[in-house]
């Protein structure tokens, strides 16, 4: 049976001992133990430059290499496979073996098991129309995108989010396509809330009962519209978004900026990467979900709350980084983005404000 291996101390005194120059037997007389044991640590020492114990092969794998290629192309192929099809699937070729065992292959060839992203279903003309946008605005200056009120509708759910699943992906792929999971707005335990905001900060955030039809899209922005802009110090010249959803672009609707001399920026369809709130919304149910409401009207409650506590230097923050956000729609090419770091990042500053027709 094997002895109990010296401590690190005594390898390293050995060591210490030997560059004094002292012999093999001295240090083993020195020290009472064994020369050959003397021997066996400097010869490592003087191979590895070290006293520490080294890595050891331990058992081998139960799966042969040929198995190991498999897992790793079948789940860089089939992100959304799960660990028993991947277990059935070994068994099938003679390798049987625990779900962890294969989690440990995928995990050293860089996969590891992600919740899939929920994003919008984009098609071809989706794509293109972002990519215009954000070719077509990358030279404004950030004094232009000063003077927006951004604007969206969001559902914040009572119980936490939807159902989540599992994909294996690497590092910065969250949110290609194939690891995504493509959404469509649907109601449940939930509301609906209109909110705008500048980079002044935070406007008005209202609730919306039922299914907003444009006519009561038009009551949110007579009574929520001019009030939020005149908060934030907008001046009279500000440039109102909104999304291309079909109450957005009513004929009636767009009568009502007319009349009331508001400029509305036009924007391409399914397009939330490109409007700066969706960050703040994400923020905001972080912030609801940890005061734990128990009901939808305590959840109104948190939201307008703590919508309220956004930070000026937040929003102005997204706004002064906005070409970051149109470079990364460029590079692309207008799927769906990563997170965008909004530290440390320059501005453009070029001389034009187009308003774009997609």
């Amino acid at each position: 049976m094997k002895n109990k291996e010296h401590t690190r101390q005594v390898r390293d005194t050995v060591v210490k001992k030997f560059k004094a120059g002292f012999g093999y037997k001295k240090i083993s007389q020195a020290l009472n133990i064994p020369r050959s044991t003397v021997q066996a640590i400097i010869l490592k020492w003087k191979e590895y430059q070290t006293t520490a114990n080294l890595p050891r092969p331990g058992c081998p794998s139960k799966l042969s290499a040929h198995t190991r290629r498999r897992l790793i192309r079948d789940a860089a192929k089939r992100p959304m496979i799960t660990l028993d099809e991947l277990q059935r699937s070994t068994a099938e070729v003679g390798d049987s073996v625990h779900r962890t065992t294969i989690s440990r292959v995928l995990h050293k060839s860089g996969l590891y098991g992600r919740v899939a992203r929920r994003k919008p279903f984009l098609k071809d003309i989706h794509k293109k129309c972002s990519l215009k946008f954000a070719t077509s605005h990358l030279g404004d200056t950030p004094n232009m995108w000063k003077k927006v009120l951004w604007s969206d509708e969001t559902k914040i759910e009572l119980f936490g989010n939807n159902a989540k699943r599992y994909v294996w992906s690497k590092s910065n792929t969250a949110h290609h396509p194939e690891h995504t999971i493509p959404t469509v707005k649907h109601g449940g335990g939930s509301i609906m809330v209109w909110a705008c905001f500048s980079s002044a900060g935070t406007g008005k955030m209202v609730k919306t009962d039922g299914k907003m039809d444009e006519a009561k899209y038009r009551t949110i922005l007579e009574e929520n519209l001019m009030e939020s802009a005149k908060d934030l110090r907008l001046g009279r010249r500000f440039v109102f978004q909104q999304d291309k959803d079909p109450k957005h672009k009513a004929k009636s609707t767009m009568e009502w900026f007319n009349n009331k001399h508001i400029q509305v920026l036009e924007w391409p369809s399914q397009s939330p990467d490109l409007n700066p709130i969706e960050n703040l919304w994400k923020e905001l149910k972080t912030a609801v979900h940890k005061c734990s409401p128990s009901n939808l009207t305590e959840l109104e409650l948190f939201c307008k709350e703590e919508w309220e506590k956004m930070s000026v230097s937040r929003c102005a923050k997204l706004i002064e980084t906005y070409p970051k956000r149109l470079t990364a729609v460029i590079a692309a090419k207008g799927m769906a983005l990563q997170s965008i770091n909004l530290r440390g990042l320059n501005n453009f500053a070029r001389p034009i404000f187009q308003f774009l027709i997609c």
